[in-house]
């Protein structure tokens, strides 16, 4: 989806948020293509700027392989920022990220 002059938004064509690593075929191929599209955009030198939002739940479900995500973040043109969203990152990839920004709830007296 193109929201506006400088920003594509990119989505798995699933109707629904994944939130088990027991998915269906057809939600495993959904997954599947959204990883190689962000890989070859990445590659490609595509975008200044790629936001992957949620990347740690999909790293705990098993669904992207962690060894691949720190291949692209390794291997990603120097042109290109990258941020990692999600609770819970693994510490391969805190390990080699630039910053780090931590969020936390706090209940207001």
């Amino acid at each position: 989806m193109h929201l506006c002059q400088n920003l594509d938004w990119y989505r798995c064509n699933l109707p629904r948020c994944i939130d088990t690593p027991e998915l269906e075929a057809d939600e495993m191929q959904a997954m599947e293509d959204l990883w190689q599209h962000t890989k070859t955009a990445i590659a490609d030198g595509d975008y200044s700027l790629v936001i992957l939002d949620e990347l740690s739940l999909a790293l705990h479900l098993n669904l992207i392989p962690e060894s691949e995500v720190l291949g692209l973040i390794k291997q990603r043109p120097q042109h290109i920022d990258m941020i990692l969203t999600g609770p819970n990152m693994p510490s391969s990839l805190m390990d080699v990220a630039d910053q780090i920004t931590e969020m936390r709830r706090s209940v207001c007296p």
